[in-house]
């Protein structure tokens, strides 16, 4: 039943008027909005303006690339004023979690590292500090870019090289300096541009250095970059003139102070006790502190008596009674030991056990995602609560996390205590759910690319745990998710995340079997490729989705990879393959004739190599145009020089089949006449398809010719069907022997039957009795044909005898002296 025009029965009247217009809503209506639902979006297209190209990002149909038309070039970069600065440094921040508050921690003990990184900044230096993860790196950083803020023209910049290259923190400084909206600069302009700009630079989480260090220093001469990295990253190269401060771990004192300062009340002496052994054992490092202060507030928590607070909800989804019997207490006693020295310096674990159920649950997202951590508009969708964003304050006031970049990752070493303590076991699971999210938010019309942007670290570690495809279904998923991020990557102008994410959706579709997919990812590829100057990946990209939609029939997808190959080979200097520019002149015609040996027969032992002549070289040689002969000039000259070579050459044949055609004729009526010679025999006929004349291919030759000295007595072989083989004579030079009768007559009276020798088996000494031909000839030869006496009468009955070997006197020497090479005729 249509539930839109319901029929007559349904309201008790009958089918007047049924189907008619009443003005209702027709079914295929949107309804969306009577539901307060927002109507479907169109998909966002997106210009950009990559160096001279302009390109249009479309998830839909894929990007397409042009040359920028004449008036549509972007405006200038204007460099951002301090306020602009300010608003995006602070939009840019890690969000501030939600829940109370966090205490703000002083900074202990590091004033004299403070006012020596200021005072060098302050002359221009550029320094490396280098200290173990979790020594309080981003808080003294944040400390001296507070004291610079006035040092630069154009103020301090905030960078981090989280996964970042030397490539991506250019970029990084140009965007935070120049206002260009949709404008990415090739590689010469930015460094043109990042050159004038004066600031400094504050980066933390360095991953790289060496000659990439020095290349990122050597284009910015007019900074002060602050750099903050591990022991364990390259450091810089020889000759650089980076100034290097070491980062250690805090005092006893300082460390107890730190720790007082996270529990907000002093200690008692089993605590300090405590903290002193943790402080050994923890070499001194700010975060096991903040992180043990966590625990403390936790043992307080749980020694408070749960009903307490009852009424406001305080311990709602705290798992305080399962604390007490892990412990083994009562709940009534409220008693709950210190942790224990092990406990202390990797705490993620029992950390996270007395967290609420969301947070434990953003825990294994997080681990699942190799540390990084979803932003909390994110989660209550993830952990499926609403309440779920409020996890994030937890984590953040437990330690478990540190900032990176606009985002919030786990802390140094917090991802390999959570997964001894088993949250890694469901990681498949967790980021094939993330990577259906992302699919969905990151593709949506309403998301921006700076919001996609901002949570492309996540994305990417959700493609990277599903692309080797173990568990079914996870190729599938991390296609979908390519699909959808990578347009909006490269409309962020993120585009180190989009060539990662095309990268990982091409291995994913190859693993998946989705060549239609696969066939995309390799047009984006040549499509970056080509817009950041890499032609070489470009063509082969493209080259591998042309073909791939060529398969697939797919003739929009084909067209628009031949434009943007059109465009790589015009910027390359090069040609479409398989077309010609336009005002090459097409080179001169080249005629190469192989020469025909003289007998086209398959021989039995090794080919000798065919001698030319001084004229048949003449024949194939090139002819060179004229000087001052114009383009049609050149092609006449060419046509008609060719024609004249054809003709020479078709001459040429001709008289050479006449000359042989009368040799073979003449050797076969002399070899008639004579009584005391041998014969010729023949067991197939000539072909008539042969043109030029020559012996036929089955024509059987003598093994040895008079006057050479060889033994008549050789075993002959036969062809590949039993056919007799001609082989010529091994000296190639023309026989000058006797031309009188075969002294080697046949030793028997019978005639022969033609048929081959066995092979292997050596043959009788032929006697000197004259045989005849046994089989007659099935088509005439293409000389003239020899007389009658010679055709054998085709009623005789053939006999068994051994085949006849003697040669005739002049058929073979004569043949051999018109074509310059001794041809035998054999019977085998």
């Amino acid at each position: 039943m249509d539930p839109t025009h319901r029929g007559p029965e349904v309201f008790g009247h009958d089918n007047d008027g049924y189907g008619e217009d009443t003005g209702r809503r027709r079914s295929r209506d949107p309804l969306s909005t009577e539901f307060g639902q927002q109507p479907q979006q169109q998909a966002r297209v997106v210009q950009l303006f990559p160096g001279d190209f302009l390109l249009t990002v479309n998830p839909v149909d894929g990007s397409e690339v042009e040359l920028c038309p004449p008036g549509e070039q972007p405006a200038a970069p204007v460099r951002r004023t301090s306020a602009e600065r300010t608003d995006r440094e602070r939009a840019a921040a890690p969000p501030v979690p939600p829940g109370p508050p966090s205490p703000q921690l002083p900074l202990l003990e590091r004033a004299e590292e403070r006012e020596r990184l200021a005072r060098l900044l302050a002359r221009g230096r550029s320094v490396r500090l280098t200290g173990p993860a979790g020594s309080g790196r981003t808080a003294l950083l944040n400390a001296v870019a507070a004291d610079c803020a006035d040092l630069a023209p154009d103020g301090v910049v905030r960078l981090s090289g989280h996964k970042r290259t030397a490539t991506d923190l250019l970029y990084g400084l140009y965007e935070a300096v120049l206002d260009a909206p949709l404008l990415r600069p090739d590689r010469t302009t930015l460094l043109e541009q990042v050159r004038g700009i004066g600031a400094v630079v504050v980066l933390d989480d360095l991953e790289f250095g060496g000659s990439a260090l020095e290349e990122l220093l050597d284009a910015t001469p007019e900074c002060a970059f602050l750099l903050a990295a591990t022991p364990d990253i390259a450091a810089p190269t020889a000759d650089s003139h980076l100034e290097e401060v070491f980062l250690a771990g805090l005092g006893r004192s300082a460390s107890v102070d730190l720790l007082e300062q996270v529990v907000e009340r002093s200690l008692t002496e089993d605590e300090a006790n405590w903290a002193g052994d943790l402080w050994f054992e923890s070499e001194g490092l700010p975060l096991r502190f903040v992180q043990a202060g966590a625990l403390l507030r936790q043992r307080d928590m749980l020694r408070t008596d749960p009903t307490a607070y009852d009424e406001h909800g305080y311990f709602d989804g705290r798992p305080v009674d399962d604390s007490f019997d892990a412990f083994g207490q009562d709940a009534d006693s409220h008693d709950v030991p210190l942790p224990s020295l092990g406990e202390g310096a990797a705490p993620a674990a029992l950390l996270a056990s007395r967290l609420s159920g969301s947070a434990r649950d953003t825990l294994h997202f997080a681990v699942a995602l190799g540390g990084e951590v979803p932003h909390q508009a994110h989660l209550p969708a993830l952990v499926g609560d609403t309440h779920a964003d409020a996890a994030l304050g937890e984590l953040a006031g437990c330690g478990l996390l540190s900032p990176a970049g606009s985002r919030y990752r786990l802390a140094a070493g917090v991802v390999a205590q959570l997964e001894a303590a088993g949250y890694g076991e469901d990681a498949a699971d967790r980021a094939r759910t993330a990577a259906q999210h992302y699919a969905w938010w990151s593709g949506h019309p309403s998301v921006t690319p700076a919001r996609a942007v901002a949570e492309a670290d996540a994305i990417i570690a959700a493609m990277t745990q599903l692309v080797p495809g173990d568990g079914a279904g996870q190729a599938s998923a991390a296609v979908l998710l390519a699909r959808s991020a990578a347009p909006a990557f490269a409309a962020g102008l993120h585009w180190s995340g989009w060539e990662k994410a095309l990268r990982l959706g091409q291995e994913a579709a190859r693993i998946a079997g989705e060549v239609a997919e696969e066939a995309y990812f390799h047009h984006e590829l040549g499509v970056l490729a080509l817009c950041t100057g890499n032609l070489d990946r470009a063509r082969a990209e493209l080259e591998a989705s042309i073909g791939m939609r060529g398969a697939l029939a797919d003739k929009s997808g084909a067209v628009a990879g031949r434009r943007a190959l059109a465009l790589v080979s015009d910027r390359s200097g090069g040609q479409v393959p398989g077309s010609r520019p336009s005002g090459e002149e097409m080179p001169a015609a080249r005629f190469e004739e192989s020469t025909r040996p003289p007998v086209a027969v398959p021989v039995s032992g090794p080919k000798a190599a065919p001698r030319r002549s001084e004229d048949e070289t003449a024949l194939i040689s090139r002819v060179a145009p004229a000087a001052g002969t114009g383009a049609s000039g050149g092609r006449k000259a060419a046509a008609l020089g060719g024609a004249r070579r054809n003709l020479v050459a078709a001459g040429a044949g001709v008289v050479l089949a006449a000359v042989l055609g009368t040799v073979v004729t003449l050797g076969m009526t002399s070899s008639s006449d004579a009584q005391d010679g041998g014969s010729v025999t023949t067991e197939q006929p000539a072909d008539e398809g042969d043109i030029d004349g020559g012996l036929p291919a089955d024509e059987p030759t003598d093994a040895s010719s008079p006057g050479k000295g060889s033994s008549s007595g050789s075993p002959s072989s036969p062809g590949p069907s039993g056919s007799q083989q001609i082989t010529p004579s091994g000296s190639g030079a023309p026989s000058t022997g006797s031309t009188g009768p075969s002294d080697s007559p046949s030793s028997s009276g019978r005639p022969p039957t033609g048929r081959p020798s066995t092979p292997g088996k050596p043959t009788k000494t032929p006697t000197k009795t004259p045989t005849t031909p046994t089989d007659p000839p099935t088509s005439p030869p293409s000389s003239p044909s020899p007389s009658p006496s010679d055709t054998p009468d085709p009623t005789d009955p053939p006999e068994p005898t051994t085949p006849d070997t003697s040669v005739s006197a002049s058929g073979p020497s004569t043949a051999a002296s018109a074509s310059g090479t001794t041809v035998e005729p054999t019977v085998a």
